[in-house]
C-alpha cells in the first residue's frame, strides 16, 4: 500500500481552484488521511483511492450503505426503473409501495409518511409540523445531537465547554458563522440522558414547548444508549404538556433493527424522521407520524414541496431496500448485529490486552471508538471532558495506513457486506496500531 496519498493531494489542490474548500461536505476536511481523500470506486465493504490503495470501509457513506457499496440488487432495480423517467413531478406506484412497507416496519401505529431527499430537510419539515400541530413555537434540542445544518437547529452539536454554559441552563452555541441567531430564541438546549434536567425544562417552559427532538440512540456522540426509563420520562412530560416527542432516526432507522431504535428500545414517539439506510446509498428521507399530526401536511396547512421528492431512482432504491428487509429481516438483522457484537467484543479484548484506553460502545452494527478511561460515556459533556480526540485522530490515521478506513468522528457502520475476514483484519490491525501509538 502506498501511504503518500500523492494523487489525492494533487486532486485536492486542483479541486480547491474550482470547488469552495475542495470538498462538498464540511466533515470531509477532517479526513483521517489529513487531507480529503479522492476515490476511484467502491464495492461491498471495500473502497479504492486514486493512488490505488484498498481499504475496508467502515464509514460506508456516513451510514447509508447498509448492504455495503453498490449492492447489485439495488443497482439492478434502479437501472430498470429509471427507463420510465427520472423526475416525474407526479406520483407513481412504487411511492405507495414504499410507504406501505415502511409503515409495516415502523412501530408508530395509525401513521402516514411523507418523502423528501435529505436528513436536514426532513428535520426542517418535522419542526414545521410540530409547531403547526401544537400551535406552539419552542423546540427542545439536546447537546451533542445533530439534526442537520440549517439555522433553526444547528446549535450545540459539539459546543466548546468554555462556551456551553451551566449544565442546568446551557447556552445555544451556533455551529457556524453566518447563522441567523434569532433562530435560537425558540430553541431550548438541554443536557441529554438526565431526567431531572428535562423535567426542569418543562417546569420552566412547558406551556410554550411544541416538541422535543432527540436521537433515540446518540449516534453523533459515542453511540450512546439512553438510560433506562429516560425516553419514557421525556414522552410522559411531552404528553403532560401537550407537546410532541420526535425521534430523529436518520442514523438508527432501518439500521439497528427493521423498526429502528423504536423497535430496539420498545418506545414509540409521536413522530419520527428517517434517511440514510432506507435507500441503501441513494438520497431519500421520510417523516412518519400519527395520522392526526401528519394531517397538517396532508391538508396543506403545513407546506412541503420539492422537485426531486420521490424521484424514480431514489424511490426504486428505497423499494429494493425495504423489500429486502421486509422479506429477510429476521435473519438479516441477526447476522448483521452478530458482526457488530463480534467487533465490539474483540476490540474491547484487544484494548485490554494492550493496556490501552481505547473505548468502544454502541449497539449492533452501529458503534463508536474513542479513547477514554471512563467505562461509559453518557452525553456530550461527558465526551468533551473525558475523550482524547487527538489520540483518536492518530489512531484513525494509522489504521488508514493499515488499510482500514474509519470516520473522523469515531462512528463505525458495519454493513452486511463486511466479511469475517474483514472483521478479523480490522481487529488485528487495531492490535498492531495500539502497540505503536
Amino acid at each position: 500500500m502506498t501511504n503518500e496519498f500523492s494523487k489525492s493531494k494533487k486532486m485536492y489542490d486542483e479541486a480547491k481552484e474550482y470547488i469552495a474548500g475542495g470538498i462538498s461536505s464540511q466533515i470531509r476536511i477532517n479526513d483521517p488521511a489529513k487531507i480529503p481523500m479522492f476515490f476511484s470506486h467502491a464495492k461491498g465493504s471495500k473502497m479504492w483511492d486514486v493512488d490505488g490503495n484498498e481499504y475496508i470501509d467502515y464509514i460506508q457513506g456516513m451510514g447509508p450503505n447498509l448492504f455495503g457499496h453498490a449492492p447489485d440488487f439495488i443497482s439492478d432495480l434502479v437501472k430498470k426503473e429509471m427507463d420510465r423517467g427520472y423526475v416525474l413531478a407526479g406520483q407513481f406506484d412504487k411511492e405507495i409501495e414504499i410507504a406501505k412497507m415502511a409503515l409495516e416496519l415502523i412501530p408508530i401505529k395509525n401513521a402516514t409518511a411523507r418523502f423528501a431527499i435529505s436528513g436536514t430537510e426532513i428535520d426542517q419539515l418535522l419542526f414545521r409540523v410540530m409547531r403547526g400541530y401544537t400551535k406552539k413555537n419552542k423546540i427542545v434540542k439536546f447537546e451533542g445531537h445533530y439534526h442537520g445544518w440549517m439555522d433553526s437547529v444547528n446549535y450545540s452539536v459539539h459546543p466548546p465547554l468554555n462556551l456551553a454554559g451551566d449544565e442546568n441552563n446551557p447556552n445555544p452555541i451556533p455551529e457556524s458563522t453566518g447563522m441567523d441567531l434569532n433562530t435560537s430564541k425558540n430553541l431550548i438546549i438541554c443536557e441529554w440522558n438526565d431526567e431531572e434536567k428535562i423535567e426542569n425544562v418543562f417546569n420552566k417552559y412547558g406551556d410554550d414547548i411544541a416538541g422535543v427532538i432527540t436521537e433515540p440512540i446518540l449516534g453523533n456522540t459515542n453511540c450512546i444508549l439512553p438510560k433506562k426509563g429516560y425516553l419514557e420520562k421525556v414522552k410522559i412530560l411531552c404528553e403532560k404538556h401537550n407537546a410532541l416527542l420526535a425521534f430523529d432516526e436518520v442514523i438508527t432507522g432501518f439500521r439497528v433493527a427493521a423498526g429502528g431504535a423504536q423497535e430496539l428500545l420498545k418506545i414509540t414517539p409521536h413522530i419520527a424522521t428517517y434517511a440514510k439506510s432506507m435507500a441503501g446509498g441513494f438520497p431519500m428521507s421520510m417523516i412518519v407520524g400519527e395520522k392526526q399530526i401528519m394531517e397538517e401536511i396532508g391538508n396543506g396547512n403545513v407546506y412541503h414541496g420539492g422537485s426531486f421528492n420521490s424521484n424514480v431512482m431514489s424511490t426504486a432504491a428505497t423499494y429494493a431496500t425495504l423489500k429486502y428487509l421486509h422479506d429477510s429481516k429476521a435473519t438479516f438483522y441477526e447476522n448483521l448485529n452478530k458482526k457488530g457484537e463480534f467487533m465490539m467484543k474483540n476490540l474491547k479484548s484487544v484494548s485490554k490486552s494492550q493496556d490501552s484506553d481505547l473505548h468502544v460502545q454502541g449497539v449492533g452494527s452501529l458503534l463508536s471508538i474513542s479513547f477514554t478511561n471512563k467505562e461509559e460515556i453518557t452525553n456530550w459533556r461527558d465526551h468533551a471532558k473525558n475523550c482524547d480526540e487527538k489520540k483518536y485522530s492518530l489512531f484513525a490515521y494509522e489504521m488508514l495506513k493499515n488499510g482500514i478506513r474509519l470516520s473522523s468522528n469515531g462512528r463505525m457502520h458495519i454493513s452486511s457486506a463486511h466479511s469475517q475476514e474483514d472483521l478479523e483484519k480490522t481487529i488485528s490491525s487495531t492490535e498492531k496500531v495500539l502497540s505503536k501509538i
